[in-house]
């Protein structure tokens, strides 16, 4: 058979098969060479070929040629390629198999299940960045590209922001939403499709911000995004070219974000938030145009945009400005009723940004953009030229999901595990940070906290030292404030949780005196 049995014992297919000495080639005649790896047997002899082929595939494991979860054709046919027996295949498996590295999984064949470790002090190394340590990271000043370097790096635990209960992902459903599309899609649907999107997602997504958020939308209006990433960047084009080249963005508030403007040419106004979000009065008097913000659940600090807040903002933009609208994190909520959408309340003065990434899976890519009518024409166009569309038949799963009601059940579902892993990090914060201020536990998927001393870089960088990932609130600070760390808690387990706190605990009366 051509995948490996789930026994230990066989577990490498064909491995009570001897390798044969006077091996002949059993295939066509042609160049004994396969495009796996680039292998040819060449002049090896008959008697050394299961050592050649094992020891060519556990080098390409080490220096990564093959990674972790990487499949190894099957044994027949690499046999057939390389002119030998399956049995010099199946027993070079099987030589890997006992030294840990591949794994039989079933209908998935011979799969790379482990790689040599990294050398000793190269743990934390990622290419191109030259840090050895938590510290290069955190000390640097210099934050371009510092999320995806971290985000890189390995550790133990991750209570990073920004991170779904990717466990919970839907599998099943999403496999027969998959299934159900492909069984009724027509030749066309595999073409390029509109680059606003499918029809049937624009159509999905107007109901899901009905049910939801409380936005009453034509399909029409909405233009499918590859998440709110490119939805910021379709919008930074859009400002360049009405001439504004200063956005508006709150204080402290997602680093990325600001980022995704800066990439486009714009330069940021820091708006300090308080109690009650975003300050509007302040907004008003630095004279930008346009602002982004959270106002549903800010980041990072979680506090909701108030009604009079809401009020002066929507006057701001009634007055000519733009409101530009990240509805992040707005459906995780656990201990407050649902914060109406401001594209709910003001449709032809906001520009308003979605996306599936925290409910189901970054992975996706899969977000919208509502934009006043006089800008549609401007967001499709820009989309065209960014990339022709999302991918046609992802959109159409998706819309599947949504209208079959299996997005509000998974939402129902990741709430309660979210809940649950939101009080076990708030128990810890309370056993191993004394003293320290938690904020924003009412809703989303992480907690900051802040705290007189040390800086947050020093801790950030001994907490990683240890093998915990962290944010450090400085990050996503651009003016002075106290110290804090934003913790993601909802793809870890509770042990991990648990762990990671006690481990930032652990450094943070290292680093005090």
């Amino acid at each position: 058979m051509d995948v490996m049995d789930r026994s230990t014992k066989a577990s490498v297919e064909g491995s009570n098969q001897a390798e044969d000495p006077a091996d002949k080639a059993p295939g066509p005649g042609g160049s004994p060479g396969s495009d796996f790896l680039q292998l040819e047997i060449g002049h090896v002899p008959a008697g050394g070929r299961t050592a050649w082929l094992t020891d060519r595939l556990r080098s390409a494991i080490a220096d990564g040629r093959l990674h972790v979860g990487a499949r190894l054709p099957a044994s027949r046919v690499l046999a057939e390629e390389l002119h030998v027996t399956r049995g010099v295949v199946t027993e070079a498996y099987r030589r890997l198999a006992e030294s840990g590295q591949v794994a039989g999984r079933g209908r998935l064949g011979t799969v790379v299940v482990a790689a040599p470790a990294a050398p000793p002090g190269r743990a934390h190394d990622v290419p191109g960045t030259g840090a050895g340590s938590g510290a290069a990271i955190f000390s640097s000043g210099d934050r371009d590209g510092v999320v995806d370097v971290l985000r890189a790096m390995p550790c133990r635990i991750d209570l990073s922001p920004g991170v779904p209960d990717l466990a919970a992902f839907p599998r099943p459903g999403w496999l027969r939403a998959e299934r159900a599309v492909l069984a009724d899609a027509a030749p066309a649907d595999f073409g390029y499709g509109d680059p606003r999107g499918t029809p049937a997602l624009r159509r999905a997504v107007v109901g899901w911000l009905a049910r939801n958020r409380g936005i009453r939308a034509d399909p029409g209006e909405v233009v499918v995004v590859a998440g709110v990433a490119q939805a910021l960047s379709l919008l930074a084009r859009l400002l360049l070219a009405d001439g504004i080249r200063r956005v508006a963005v709150e204080d402290p508030g997602s680093l990325g974000a600001r980022q995704q403007l800066e990439y486009g040419g714009h330069s940021v106004v820091p708006i300090r938030v308080d109690a009650g979000g975003l300050d509007v009065g302040a907004l008003r008097a630095s004279g930008a145009r346009a602002v982004l913000l959270t106002p549903a659940h800010q980041f990072p600090t979680g506090v909701v945009l108030d009604g009079e807040r809401r009020r002066e903002l929507l006057g701001w933009a009634a007055e000519g400005g733009v409101v530009i609208e990240d509805d992040y994190d707005a459906e995780h909520r656990y201990d407050r009723p649902p914060v109406p959408a401001l594209r709910s309340l003001m449709p032809e003065g906001v520009c308003y940004a979605g996306s599936v990434s925290k409910l189901l899976a970054p992975a996706l890519r899969i977000g919208w953009l509502l934009v006043p009518p006089d800008r549609l024409d401007a967001v499709v166009a820009a989309k065209r030229y960014a990339d022709l569309g999302n991918g046609v038949l992802t959109q159409l799963v998706l819309a599947r999901l949504m209208d079959s009601g299996e997005l509000e059940r998974h939402l129902r579902h990741v709430r309660g595990r979210h809940r649950r892993r939101r009080d076990v990090m708030l128990r810890a914060i309370e056993e191993h940070l004394p003293g320290a201020r938690v904020h924003g536990t009412a809703a989303g998927l992480h907690l900051m906290v802040t705290f007189g001393d040390p800086p947050d870089g020093a801790l950030a960088a001994a907490a990683l030292d240890r093998g915990v990932k962290v944010h450090p609130l400085s990050w996503h600070r651009i003016g002075p404030g106290p110290p804090g760390l934003v913790l993601g808690y909802a793809a870890g387990s509770v042990h991990d949780i648990e762990e990671g706190i006690a481990t930032i605990g652990a450094a943070l009366r290292g680093l005090r005196p």
